[in-house]
């Protein structure tokens, strides 16, 4: 019988657990996917720990990639034996095969392989959605600066590829020196140790004085202050996660004498709601990687059996570049 990791309790890694699931044929929109990979992402922390809440018992991961094995009524975009990727809502990707929504599901090109698809449809789709659609005011220039919190991670690595490649100078933060010179060697014009250093200043260094005119935050409570002195007036605040835990509620009277700051919380799922937008931005991640211009770092691979271990590296923010989970 095919087996799926859930949980039937938040908590820490421990809660992950085989089970032996039923899994039964698609219903109209619907397909059968057999998992060749799944990927793993801190929104999968988020669920287990119950910081975005899941109806219990449930399935866990967002993302995967593998061969259709059926396809329900009404879906015409995929047939019986494509190879297929996705990021998408339900969570449920930790399995050997499962059945789900078709809608965000996109055909595979042959030139990407099922482990690198899974490493980079979550990630790769969220650094697209971040670069080309969540911009400032008076909109992203070539030249200008970005800065990026946790940029050695799966979603920094692709993006200090894809922003340079749009001609942009992106300043990366990280903990380490090692992880620094990684996010340089993928792109970044520049690389702080926020461990070492106090990253305001050296943006503020880094810019003339000026700040930034966006900073992609995924870290959340430990940088999101310090995130709003980086910028310059009218910049923008795009959180995106919360690696160090959900950033506590403020005053939006502090976004003014800052220099009258926009702030947004964006989400992929927002942006992938339609079959339409789905593809469009998948359309544009497969022309990227295709094209040798961003390259699909994985770091490290996990028998689906070690996906608490897994778990636990994670949030210890051990793992550089992109992981993938094998059932």
């Amino acid at each position: 019988m095919p087996r799926a990791i859930q949980i039937a309790a938040t908590g820490g890694p421990e809660v992950l657990q085989f089970a032996d699931v039923a899994v039964g044929d698609p219903g109209p929109g619907e397909i059968r996917i057999r998992h060749q990979a799944c990927g793993l992402n801190f929104i999968d922390v988020y669920h287990r720990t119950g910081l975005y809440p899941l109806k219990l018992p449930h399935g866990i991961g967002m993302e995967g990639a593998g061969t259709v094995e059926a396809v329900g009524e009404g879906v015409t975009h995929l047939k019986v034996g494509d190879r297929a990727a996705y990021a998408s809502n339900p969570p449920g990707s930790y399995s050997d095969v499962r059945v789900m929504p078709a809608k965000t599901v996109c055909r595979l090109p042959e030139g990407i392989a099922f482990d690198t698809a899974a490493a980079m449809m979550l990630k790769g789709l969220t650094a697209q959605y971040l670069l080309k659609k969540t911009q400032p005011q008076d909109r992203l220039v070539p030249g200008d600066f970005v800065l990026w919190h946790a940029a050695a991670g799966g979603v920094g690595l692709i993006a200090c590829q894809w922003a340079k490649a749009l001609g942009y100078q992106l300043i990366a933060t990280a903990g380490s020196p090692e992880k620094c010179q990684l996010a340089l060697q993928h792109g970044a014009a520049h690389a702080i140790d926020y461990r070492k250093e106090n990253f305001v200043e050296r943006v503020k260094a880094i810019t003339g004085g000026q700040g930034v005119k966006v900073v992609y935050d995924s870290v959340g409570k430990d940088t999101f202050e310090g995130s709003l002195d980086c910028l310059r007036p009218f910049g923008l605040l795009a959180c995106f996660g919360n690696a160090s835990g959900p950033v506590p509620p403020f005053a939006p009277g502090l976004l003014g004498p800052k220099g009258s700051l926009y702030l947004t919380r964006a989400t992929l799922f927002t942006h992938i709601a339609t079959r339409e937008a789905t593809q469009a931005m998948a359309d544009d991640l497969f022309a990227i990687v295709g094209s040798g211009a961003v390259k699909i770092r994985i770091d490290q691979r996990y028998p689906l059996a070690e996906v608490a271990q897994a778990h636990r590296d994670l949030e210890a923010r051990k793992n550089t570049g992109s992981s993938v989970l094998l059932p």
